[in-house]
């Protein structure tokens, strides 16, 4: 035999005995692949048995409740402080300013003295006036002693004084007590002018303006033929008014100690709690609105007259109304609510709709109070499918 025979024999040899030894493993791969498919089978029916019956796990919805409550719509409207009293003090006398006591800015309060002003004529004047009353007495004194005198002679015997004498005398008494009274009067009078060359603050305030220096001559307040200069302005700015026109719409929803909100804007956006003090009761028949007033104390002085604010007015009011979230509504859909039924499955329910507010809704019919509505998108459940309802308050402590 030649060396290729052999060699090619050799070769088919070591074939079949590599062929022998893979045979095994491969047979045991598809043993069990065999077994692995009816296994494979009975989960998928599984999956597809769970998967078709949604009652093992229920979607989580927010709901919220039907609830009564107080609802209204807040209309806000420009409004301006201003002090609740300003008065422009006058000299009630002509003369000079002597003194000066305050300048703007000032606080003052009721009764200070403010301004002195120099009018020497009055004095004369008062001089006079005492002097006139000093002799009016002298001259009473003289004429009630002679009129008591020639009364008592009278008295005694009436053949020694004539009945004439006597009403003399005592007409000479009631003219001079007369003169006492009027001389009296006459220095009252320079005195009560004398005081008003001392200005006093009228009240509590803050001293906004000042008009004259030293020096300046000062026209009486009363005289007609010149135009008076006051001398100093003071406002009460402890308390302010805070004026605001409510326009034609809303005058109806104007009540008098009812609550608002003012925001101020240049103090940084900072609300105050008002009360509605006052209104004109009256439409001005130029700008169809009322001027509407509320009384704001400021004892800090923060608040400064000029200063704008915005009042929030409440309007259109609801008393109890049945409300629910505005969220419960999407906008762009018809008037019905998706509502979670007593098995916890969802109704679709037509809804009449009233005021609108910010965050609520009046619901006029079609829902009852404590029914839970839900609240938020509906694309994650349809009407007749059982929910699992979550109040909103719930989710918050969550």
């Amino acid at each position: 035999m030649s060396s290729e025979a052999i060699c090619s024999r050799s070769i088919r040899q070591r074939s079949q005995e590599f062929l022998r030894r893979q045979a095994w493993p491969l047979a045991a791969l598809l043993l069990l692949a065999a077994a692995a498919i009816p296994a494979w089978r009975a989960l998928s029916r599984v999956n597809e048995s769970t998967s078709s019956n949604p009652a093992t796990t229920l979607q989580p919805v927010a709901v919220a409740k039907v609830t009564r409550e107080d609802l209204y719509t807040e209309v806000p409207i420009p409004a301006e402080f201003r002090p609740y009293q300003e008065v422009e003090l006058h000299a009630k006398v002509s003369g000079y300013v002597q003194e000066m006591k305050v300048d703007f800015g000032d606080r003052v309060k009721a009764g200070q003295l403010l301004a002195t002003l120099d009018v020497p004529e009055l004095k004369d004047e008062l001089d006079r006036a005492l002097s006139a009353k000093q002799k009016a007495e002298a001259d009473y004194t003289d004429a009630h002693a002679m009129y008591s005198r020639l009364f008592g002679v009278q008295q005694q015997n009436a053949q020694l004084v004539p009945q004439q004498e006597v009403d003399n005398a005592a007409a000479k008494d009631r003219m001079t007590e007369a003169a006492i009274a009027e001389a009296k009067a006459d220095v009252e009078k320079y005195r009560t002018m004398l005081a008003y060359t001392r200005i006093t603050a009228p009240f509590d305030g803050v001293i906004t303006r000042r008009y004259v220096d030293p020096g300046a001559l000062i026209q009486a307040g009363t005289t007609s033929e010149t135009q008076s200069l006051p001398v100093v302005r003071v406002s009460d700015n402890y308390h302010l008014r805070l004026d605001f026109p409510v326009s034609v719409d809303y005058v109806k929803d104007v009540r008098i100690g009812d609550a608002v909100e003012v925001r101020v804007e240049s103090l940084g956006g900072k609300t105050l709690a008002g009360t509605i003090t006052r209104a004109e009761l009256r439409v001005n028949s130029e700008t169809r609105t009322m001027i509407t007033e509320i009384e704001v104390p400021n004892p800090k002085l923060e608040l400064v007259p000029g200063m704008y604010a915005e009042v929030m007015l409440k309007a259109q009011r609801r008393a109890q109304a049945l409300a629910v979230p505005i969220e419960a509504l999407p906008p762009g859909q018809s008037a019905t609510a998706y509502v979670v039924n007593g098995q916890n499955e969802i109704e679709e329910r037509p809804v009449t709709l009233g005021l609108e507010t910010a965050s609520r809704c009046e619901v006029v019919s079609g829902l009852r109070e404590g029914e839970r509505v839900l609240v938020g998108t509906r694309s994650v459940v349809k009407p007749g499918q059982k929910v699992e309802p979550k109040l909103l308050g719930a989710l918050a402590q969550q």
